[in-house]
Parts: structure tokens; sequence; C-alpha cells
């Protein structure tokens, strides 16, 4: 069997992976343990968004209207004191909305005029993109680019996004009017 074709070795149990996953078990026990005072019922939901966080991830959340997704995003920003911001995924969305637009400034000293940089709300730490297939692909697109390069480019100009960084969607049903398919990742 060639070395390419050979499954990767398990990580030895050292001392430090051994702390390593301490800490991450203590982490998620903690995180659990403070979620349990809002969120009830949704263990399967919460166990799947922390996975998906702790491989440094995105997730996409799924449940009816009314089963507390947008409170689960939000609770587990405050309990991991991470920046949240919600977006609204609407038909009249654009990419700008999302991902931050320069805008045409002048020094009231000098006269001279520059360009601005002002940041969407994709430059948090946890970003719930609520409803995502309501937006045209164009949209989706600007959103998959954030997730997969952790940064924005506006007018040739790379502004990185804050770390750690995560997109946690929901979606709605597919048979709803107006809604668009989302790309297969």
């Amino acid at each position: 069997m060639s070395d390419a074709a050979r499954p990767p070795a398990p990580a030895a149990r050292t001392p430090d992976n051994l702390a390593m996953l301490a800490r991450v078990k203590g982490a998620r026990q903690a995180i659990l343990k403070e979620l349990r005072k809002v969120i009830v019922g949704q263990d399967d939901a919460v166990d799947q968004v922390l996975i998906a966080m702790f491989a440094g991830g995105h997730a996409m959340i799924q449940g009816p209207s009314g089963t507390a997704k947008t409170i689960l995003v939000a609770a587990l920003a405050k309990v991991m004191d991470l920046e949240f911001k919600r977006i609204q995924f609407t038909p009249d969305l654009m990419p700008s909305d999302i991902s931050g637009t320069e805008i045409l400034e002048e020094d009231h000293t000098t006269g001279r005029r520059f360009a601005k940089f002002v940041k969407g709300p994709v430059f948090s730490n946890i970003v719930m993109a609520d409803e995502i297939n309501r937006t045209p692909p164009k949209t989706q697109a600007a959103l998959l680019e954030v997730m997969q390069e952790k940064q924005v480019t506006i007018g040739g100009k790379t502004h990185p996004l804050p770390q750690p960084h995560y997109v946690l969607a929901t979606q709605i049903s597919q048979e709803q009017e107006g809604t668009y398919p989302l790309p297969e990742i």
C-alpha cells in the first residue's frame, strides 16, 4: 500500500492532546449547561451546531417556524461571548447588503474625496443567515464566498473577517413561494 493510499495514523495520546480534549469536553459541558437555561428540547440541534463550530465550520439549522432557531444562535453567541449579527434574507437583498460597500466621503479640511469601506453584517463572529433560500443566487454566492474565504474583497481591497467566524443558516421549505434553490456544496 502506497503512502498516499494509507489512512492517516490516529492522533497520538500525548499529554497535550489529552489536555486539549479535556478542555474541549469541559467547554462543551459549560456551553450546554448555559444553553439549557434558555433552550429546551432541542438537544440534537444544539449538538449539531456545536459539532460544526468545534470543527471550524458552518451549519444549516432546519426546523419549522417557532422552534427557537434564532434564540439558539443568539444564546450561543452570548454564552461564548462572541459578536452576533442576524441577516434576514429577502428577495431584494444584494451582496453588498451583507458584505459591505465603499462610500464616497469628503475630507472637509482638504476637500479631497476618498472611498471609505463600511462593513456589512458578515463582519461578526457569528452570523445568522435567516431564511437563506429567500434570496437570489448572487447574494447566496456572496455569502458562500465569505464562508469559504473568511474575507471580503471590495474595490480590490481584502478585508479579513473577525475570528472565529461562523455562519449558521436557516432555510424555509422549498415548496413555499418566493424561494430559490441553494447551490450544492
